[in-house]
């Protein structure tokens, strides 16, 4: 596991094709906060793909622990906020890649007291 922020961060499929659609997604997906760590999915890495499936959006998406309490919830206010922002269906795939502290944006504070 690293711990640098940043150094495994996702890659969207879309970010080539439609950079704008990303933005927007990415603003959107910046309201979703995780309760109990108090920051975005976007800030903590966890949508690790963007991609166009005929008609509607399919986001992968992991949690920061496989048993996440909030899970359920963070993947269902994902799902409407892209909804809201694509204006399309979208669709989550879980992925069940191992959340560490590297798939972090760059620039997230991690003065967590875990170090």
């Amino acid at each position: 596991m690293t711990d640098k922020p940043g150094t495994n961060a996702a890659v969207w499929d879309m970010e080539a094709v439609d950079p704008e659609a990303c933005a927007k997604l990415r603003v959107a997906l910046n309201e979703v906060m995780d309760p109990e760590i108090g920051l975005s999915i976007i800030q903590l890495g966890l949508i690790r793909n963007y991609r166009i499936d005929g008609d509607q959006a399919i986001l992968k998406m992991i949690l920061t622990t496989p048993f996440c309490p909030y899970g359920p919830a963070l993947i269902d206010m994902t799902r409407v906020k892209a909804e809201e922002a694509l204006g399309i269906p979208v669709s989550i795939e879980l992925g069940m890649d191992v959340w560490d502290f590297g798939m972090m944006e760059d620039g997230v504070d991690l003065d967590w007291g875990l170090y």
